[in-house]
């Protein structure tokens, strides 16, 4: 399988150089040249297969020979030791429990996949490698934790101050050893323009080893696609027909893998895009027209993106066809006021917490089966309610269970970098590593 770039101006290249680059030279995505459609028999075993054996039978046609089998069936029995349940609220809503891994959110899915795969293929490498990761909450802990003490390996997040969450910087900020927090005053698109021009900058890139650890890269974006066939495993055991998945989407790495799910022929009727005040691609959908925008600030802060990577891998999937992406996707954006009354009615008509993120999926599905279809669906859940537990319990009046995991790094001191939004300080800094 060889990957190309959404820019096209550089060849097409192996699996292991396009985790290892993470962002294409041009500054395009890698993108499978083709998501292949899996066996019947796939299909078949589906109902009996584990989570880590799902993610076997799938990535296994995206990294070819690269990896043995025996190799790549370790690291996804490492990566995918959590379960992901599917709890249903009632016969049309279900959610997608993303949150019981290390650092309580989805990302641990990718994270742990990618860093696994990314230490296998540079086992042999004796330059230090530093993966960069630009963070609006949930990817920091997640790729930090993944790859936290990993030898040869230096991680360098950056997340826009005041921009994230108490825990999710507990997460990322107190570990040390090989982890560096930038806390960059600006937004999370100040964060991911100054990874991607570093990836673009030819003369720092001599001098270090670069990678990315974001939904950029598609060691971090394919194993995403696997919880959407272990939920239509447990779906399927009740419901038969159509159903939908409502997303909450900030940079649409969630929705991006769950297209590839969809062309890897899982049968999802529709894809609901959620979103909070930054509503490019909903707006997209509207008008056809994509206009990024500087993102701003919501309740639901790791989709604060006005400029979404993924949406280059979205338009490869549908050929850059506005109108067939349309009758896929269904973009829908709510307010902070309208999350905080969802938060409160899911809490008192279902007795469950769902965190800020959840409660933009959970509008979206309702205004989707309201308004469009009424056809049952699945809200991804991408975060534990403790990551937001003001937000919670301020609503609701309830406070999230602080789980072990977290309630000891809550109270270790953080260790962050102030950084202006200034590349050149930002390079001076990443050259400093490697002195």
């Amino acid at each position: 399988m060889n990957y190309f770039s959404t820019n096209r101006q550089v060849p097409a290249t192996s699996f292991a150089h396009a985790v290892i680059e993470g962002l294409a030279a041009d500054k395009g995505l890698f993108m499978p040249e083709t998501i292949p459609a899996l066996s019947p028999d796939f299909f078949t075993k589906l109902p009996s297969l584990s989570l880590p054996e799902i993610g076997f039978e799938i990535a296994r046609n995206f990294v070819g020979d690269e990896i043995t089998e025996s190799d790549l069936s370790q690291i996804c029995e490492e990566a995918l030791n959590f379960e992901i349940p599917l709890n249903e609220l009632d016969a049309q809503t279900h959610i997608l429990e993303l949150f019981h891994g290390p650092t309580l959110a989805f990302k641990d899915v990718g994270a742990r996949f990618m860093s696994r795969i990314m230490s296998h293929l540079l086992k042999n490498e004796t330059k230090k490698v530093i993966v960069l990761a630009a963070t609006s909450g949930d990817t920091g802990s997640a790729v930090a934790q993944g790859f936290y003490q990993v030898p040869g390996v230096e991680v360098v997040v950056l997340y826009p101050s005041g921009k994230v969450s108490q825990v999710q910087e507990a997460q990322f900020c107190t570990l040390g050893k090989n982890i560096t927090a930038l806390e960059v005053t600006g937004t999370f698109d100040d964060c991911q323009r100054l990874v991607k021009t570093a990836f673009a900058d030819t003369a720092l890139r001599e001098k270090l080893y670069l990678t990315s650890a974001n939904s950029i890269n598609i060691a971090r974006l394919l194993p995403q696609s696997f919880y959407y066939f272990y939920a239509y495993q447990q779906f399927a055991k009740k419901y038969k027909g159509p159903f939908v998945f409502s997303i909450p989407s900030g940079n649409y790495g969630n929705l991006t893998a769950g297209l590839f799910a969809w062309k890897m022929g899982l049968p999802i009727h529709h894809f609901v895009a959620a979103s909070n005040a930054n509503d490019t691609v909903p707006v997209y959908l509207e008008t056809a027209h994509y206009t990024a925008k500087p993102s701003v600030s919501t309740l639901s802060s790791a989709m604060d993106v006005g400029d979404p990577s993924n949406f280059a891998r979205m338009r490869e999937i549908f050929g850059d066809s506005w109108e067939t992406m349309k009758q896929r996707i269904t973009g829908f954006r709510f307010s902070d006021a309208e999350t905080r009354k969802a938060i409160e009615e899911v809490y008192k008509t279902y007795n469950y917490l769902i965190d800020p993120h959840g409660a933009v999926g959970y509008l979206a599905l309702k205004k989707y089966q309201k308004e469009v279809e009424n056809v049952p669906g699945v809200v991804l859940a991408t975060a534990h309610p403790v990551k937001f537990s003001e937000s919670v319990t301020e609503v609701t009046g309830q406070q999230p269970p602080v789980p072990e995991s977290l309630a000891v790094l809550l109270d270790k001191p953080k260790k962050s970098i102030p950084l202006p939004d200034d590349y050149q300080l930002f390079k001076e800094f990443l050259l400093s590593k490697n002195s």
